[in-house]
């Protein structure tokens, strides 16, 4: 990885530090107080065995060296585990934090961006991307702290006792910070590889689970296996490689910090041989500045050596990082103005476009420059042939794709009105129906209960009337508490598609926005829905995308599009007598629907 990335990555995870709260610093505080209790407990141990070795004293007179000794072995007991909970605490909050700030921007860059990954690869950034910033916060950003404050407060304690042990523990400290930096410098970007792996396993897998009896169907289940096998073999490769790196970095400062300390004891070991005489201050070395310096040796190195060993959580966050931040600081398209134009919406809704060009997240052009306008109570369709920019239109009205040129509700700029406020006037019906995990209630609900209103089951029974939907629910035992599963299992698309009518008709919307609704179904749910949205859309205005040529003849007008640009608009009578892109489609759409009926009558023979 580039240093000035790895760098930029490192800068972004330390600003994002303070929705750990006051729980790092507490972190920070208790290991501080676990080190000096440590030096206390190396002063009392030194003082005992001084007294009763070399001085001779009686275990008695030290009665009290062993209380405050055993009373310090339980206060840093205690220490430690608050510094455990309260490091726990500290990256449990930045996940909580982080995985709501992730959620929250993928709401606000819409469905068009999200679809531009598999669901898998999200998966991997909302699950194992954050949980891998945890130890980064609760141990990484504590420890390097503590590296630099305990030594120092070890030196400062050590240097007036005997500056030879003293200047042994200062040379030798850079040693285990140096090396753990070269033995570092690739497990950053090995991480990094590691997680493109996973994003790329976890998408790729979860899409082939969803297509798993198309692939039977096909007889590609052995194909797809081989394939999946290739995946994991690359991210095993990739896993190991990245415990290879912190293994080779916890064995590499080991030996040097078991080096540093016998430098140490060599160094004590011949002084009280007499071979060598220097390091003290006019007295010679006794055997308590001995132990306590010695007993110390493993305490100043043991926090360079825990953060040696944290290393692998601060490469395994900047490996995490990139994707988070880029999602993160992706610019949010046509985002509304600090001072925006507000309007109550208290009229029918008018939308009007002029030089319209509709771009996608990477600035390629949809559609246009196109110009139209909904009126007051308008039902407007529009038509055209796969890719002709239908979709991407709705989702530029509906503030989930960039724009240029002016597109105005009710005379204000689309990308001056407030979101939350433009959607509350909308209801959107899509060719898949979205429902959720939970029972029918709260799907119906669920538009009102964000906006914090509560439904009663009247009102919802009275729904689910309109969608033709109401003898299906009273018919299940648990009525309005009819459990919808993952993936609407146990629904049929027809049924979905109503139950998700019947909650875009609780918002009582100024403005249907409708893409292919009616696609999925067969005649008898699509005459049923199409029946219940004609019922609904007679006192709102309606912008419909649809491939039905046959059910026009309800709209006001139709806008023709071809190859992202507006071909033809008008009555269907009026585009249906004239030459062009729509009487073509009529044709082709006559045709197809003569060889169902040719194919069906010949079945039934």
């Amino acid at each position: 990885m580039d240093k000035s990335v790895e760098k930029k990555l490192t800068h972004w995870l330390k600003l994002q530090k303070s929705a750990c709260g006051y729980y790092l610093n507490l972190s920070i505080l208790f290991g501080v107080l676990t080190g000096i209790s440590l030096m206390c407990q190396a002063w009392l141990i030194a003082t005992i065995l001084q007294g009763i070795i070399i001085d001779e004293l009686p275990k008695s007179a030290f009665t009290d060296h062993f209380w405050l000794l055993l009373i310090l072995t339980i206060f840093r007991g205690v220490l430690a585990f608050a510094r455990e909970r309260s490091s726990f605490k500290a990256g449990a909050q930045l996940r909580v934090h982080m995985r709501a700030a992730v959620m929250d921007k993928l709401a606000a860059l819409g469905p068009a961006f999200i679809q531009g990954k598999p669901a898998g690869s999200w998966a991997s950034i909302v699950l194992e991307q954050v949980e891998d910033l945890q130890d980064f916060y609760a141990r990484y950003l504590p420890q390097i702290v503590l590296a630099g404050f305990i030594p120092l407060i070890i030196l400062i304690v050590v240097f007036p006792i005997n500056w030879a042990a003293g200047a042994i523990l200062l040379a030798t400290a850079p040693l285990i910070p140096m090396f753990m930096i070269l033995v570092g410098m690739g497990a950053a970007d090995a991480n990094r590889k590691n997680f493109g792996a996973l994003a790329r396993l976890s998408g790729h897998f979860m899409d082939r689970l969803k297509g798993l009896s198309t692939l039977k169907l096909f007889n590609q289940g052995a194909k797809e296996a081989k394939a999946i096998e290739k995946a994991s073999e690359e991210f095993r490769e990739r896993t190991m490689s990245v415990l290879r790196m912190a293994f080779l970095s916890s064995a590499v400062l080991e030996f040097f910090a078991a080096l540093s300390i016998a430098v140490l004891a060599v160094y004590f070991g011949f002084s009280y041989l007499g071979h060598l005489d220097f390091g003290h201050y006019g007295s010679s070395i006794s055997l308590f500045t001995g132990l306590f310096v010695l007993i110390l040796a493993p305490e100043f190195y043991q926090p360079l050596r825990d953060m040696g060993t944290h290393y692998h959580a601060k490469a395994q966050a900047i490996g995490a990082a990139e994707e988070l931040m880029a999602l993160l600081e992706h610019p949010e398209q046509n985002k509304a103005d600090q001072q925006a134009d507000t309007t109550n919406f208290e009229g029918d809704i008018q939308v009007e476009a002029v030089d319209l060009a509709v771009y996608s997240m990477d600035g390629t052009q949809l559609v246009g420059p196109i110009s139209f306008s909904l009126a007051a109570g308008e039902h407007l369709a529009i038509v055209g042939s796969s890719g002709a920019g239908k979709t991407s239109l709705l989702s530029a009205l509906l503030g989930f794709l960039p724009y240029q040129g002016q597109l105005k509700v009710n005379g204000i700029e689309l990308n001056r009105l407030p979101k939350p406020q433009w959607r509350k006037q909308l209801a959107w019906l899509g060719q898949e129906p979205q429902l959720f995990c939970g029972t029918v209630r709260e799907n119906v609900a669920l538009g009102k209960a964000a906006q914090g209103q509560v439904l009663a089951d009247d009102d919802i029974k009275a729904l689910l009337a309109k969608a033709h939907i109401l003898d299906f629910i009273e018919s299940q035992p648990l009525g309005l508490d009819f459990p919808i599963q993952e993936q609407t299992a146990g629904l049929s698309v027809g049924q979905a598609q109503r139950i998700a009518l019947a909650r875009a008709l609780a918002q009582q919307p100024k403005l249907f926005i409708l893409d292919e609704p009616t696609a999925s179904l067969d005649s008898l749910s699509e005459q049923a829905v199409q029946g219940a949205l004609t019922v609904a859309m007679r006192d709102s205005s309606c912008l419909m995308v649809t491939h039905r040529l046959e059910s026009l003849h309800a709209m006001d007008r139709v806008l023709v599009m071809e190859k992202g640009l507006v071909v033809q608009q008008g009555t269907y009578a009026q585009l249906a007598d004239v030459d062009g892109v729509f009487r073509r489609m009529l044709a082709e759409s006559s045709a197809t629907e003569y060889g169902q009926i040719k194919a069906e009558s010949e079945e039934n023979k």
